[in-house]
């Protein structure tokens, strides 16, 4: 499409988009829990009096794609009903929810008498109760032991809050106080969103605030159909997996057939899991949110993320799978499914944009929940949360020690997690030969060590990658594993399951490493001068650049000679592709 005035529209698109970037400046400056100030595990958005998504933050994208079944949740729930100073929120994951610690708060935002839109955040609270610290243990078999339910609820009614609905959830959660002071945080923000938003009504009017928002949908949508339509029809699969349900049941199966018709696109999973006993599930309003990431990601940043780019998608998802559970289905793992839906979707993906997709990363970022119960009674709860690598592009390395695709997370500072006083760091950093070996190395893999200082902490770990490692491309090379170590180097040592919950004593000392990602591109033809930094730089040994890469190092230099002897041998480095 073609917009009536290029330059007036890209001032509105800056000036809609900026107001959603600064309602998550005000989560950011705001909020009291680690895992959302430090972390940054919250999204903000502003819809249209439609609840249409109109303008995202920069923040998390499987958040941001679940924002039009929350709307529509809270549209059934009061749609007709909203006042000036009202504030809905929800985390039922069976009404407009995606698993109970994501709290969405909505707010109906008026000029004079008209609506004119909504505020939304989601944040992802640091506890919302359960049997487990921090409310998302893989091993919960039904969502009643998860934490407290939230349906559409009227939290502020014209300005006024129902003390007694907030009395009622703050009984229920470890932290109240901390719920407490994230909560405002989002209102904070739906408040600062609201206030920009009836701004830019005055400056458009409200028929032109309305105009221009929807002629930025259909701009999102012309540019995704134009970009489809460039790519080659036909049907693309691919298979990928979870390693375990938590409880004993292993190879968890995500696939994907993707058709690409014209300027449309059709994900069908059928064929993937059923819903497990764990919390590994999701639902579909977050399956679709996963995939939509996945090729946003997959074709940059160029098109504007909003309702109009949700268009040309469609969708199979069958009911009562991993990908779309039903009551009473636990869901409090389901980042992790949402992380294995992007790395199977890219995969089919990769011949259809061949230039733009990575092999897999990490597989998601390892979480570690660590809850401790003080002398006076009262709980403690906080996050390391620690992100790896993303698998190598098709025309440079993987990163190391970044945020997946679809979380946007940052890792959790030492700082944060010693001011407890309950546990101490005692390293941090990357580990060499991890990244998967490709013409384009995959990122490394990043470790933490902790020491528990506090007998009775219990410690929730989620983590993958352990048996099915993350994918190479184009004869690229797999990553490494992931693994969790208790007391590594001591006479206890034990590796632990990926995916387990337990109470240790005081001193108890562990490791996570999360995976490598995955290679892309012949290693053999990687360039000896890059293969000599990695070397240098203490990310690839000399003998994994000899074995993996047949690249000879000595000293500080390229053995031309051998290096060229060793690559045109009959046995050929070791390599494993996807």
């Amino acid at each position: 499409m073609t917009v009536r005035d290029p330059a007036a529209f890209e001032v509105f698109r800056n000036a809609i988009t900026g107001l959603a970037d600064e309602m998550a400046i005000t989560i950011l400056r705001t909020a009291h829990s680690q895992i959302v100030a430090s972390s940054m595990d919250f999204s903000a958005a502003l819809c249209d009096a439609d609840g249409r998504v109109v303008a995202q933050a920069n923040t998390c994208p499987v958040h941001l794609g679940s924002i039009p079944d929350a709307m529509a949740a809270i549209l059934d729930a009061f749609g007709g009903s909203e006042r000036p100073g009202d504030l809905y929120i929800l985390n039922d994951p069976d009404l407009g929810g995606m698993h109970l610690p994501d709290v969405f708060a909505v707010a109906p935002v008026f000029a004079g008498e008209r609506l004119i839109g909504y505020s939304v955040t989601v944040v992802n609270h640091a506890d919302v109760g359960g049997w487990a610290a921090g409310s998302m243990a893989v091993q919960s078999t039904s969502i009643f032991a998860e934490g407290v339910q939230i349906p559409p609820s009227r939290l502020l009614a014209a300005g006024t809050m129902n003390e007694t609905f907030l009395a009622l959830i703050l009984r229920n959660v470890r932290e109240p106080e901390l719920f407490r002071g994230d909560l405002e945080a989002q209102m904070a923000a739906c408040h600062a969103g609201a206030a920009g938003l009836r701004a830019l009504a005055g400056r458009y009017g409200v028929e032109g605030l309305a105009a221009s928002g929807g002629e930025l949908l259909d701009h999102s949508e012309a540019l995704l159909r134009a970009a489809l339509a460039e790519a080659p029809d036909g049907a693309y699969t691919f298979e990928d997996h979870i390693d375990d349900d938590g409880l004993g049941s292993a190879r968890i199966p995500f696939r994907v057939r993707v058709v690409v018709s014209g300027d449309e696109v059709l994900l069908d999973f059928t064929g993937s899991s059923p819903q497990v006993a764990s919390a590994l599930n999701a639902t579909a309003s977050f399956t679709r949110s996963a995939a939509y990431a996945s090729l946003q990601g997959a074709l940059g940043s160029e098109i504007p993320a909003n309702s109009g780019f949700y268009r040309p998608f469609s969708f199979i998802i069958p009911e009562g799978s991993i990908l779309s559970a039903r009551r009473p289905a636990a869901r409090g793992a389901r980042g992790l499914v949402a992380y294995r839906i992007i790395d199977t979707v890219l995969g089919a993906l990769a011949p259809v944009f061949p230039g733009r997709v990575p092999a897999a990363g990490d597989g998601g970022p390892d979480s570690v929940a660590i809850g401790v119960v003080e002398p006076d009674g009262t709980s403690k709860v906080f996050w390391d949360i620690l992100c790896g690598a993303w698998g190598a592009r098709p025309d440079r390395d993987g990163v190391d020690g970044i945020s997946p695709l679809g979380a946007n997370l940052a890792n959790t500072p030492i700082e944060e997690l010693e001011r407890s006083g309950h546990v101490r760091i005692d390293g941090y950093g990357y580990l060499p030969d991890t990244g998967g070996a490709g013409r384009w190395r995959g990122g490394l893999s990043t470790f933490r060590d902790m020491t528990v200082l506090t007998s009775g902490t219990t410690i929730q770990i989620r983590s993958d990658r352990r048996d099915h490692l993350p994918y190479g491309l184009a004869d690229g090379g797999r990553g490494t594993p992931s693994y969790n170590i208790l007391d590594p180097g001591g006479p206890g040592e034990r590796i632990l399951p990926a995916k387990t919950v337990l109470t240790v004593p005081a001193g108890t000392r562990h490791r996570h490493v999360t995976a490598g990602g995955g290679g892309h591109g012949d290693p053999l033809t990687r360039d000896p001068g890059r293969v000599l930094a990695d070397v240098l730089d203490e990310k690839v040994t000399p003998a994994h650049a000899a074995c993996e890469y047949g690249v000879v190092i000595v000293g500080d230099a390229v053995d031309a000679d051998a290096t060229a002897t060793l690559r045109a041998a009959p046995t050929a480095p070791p390599r494993e592709g996807s």
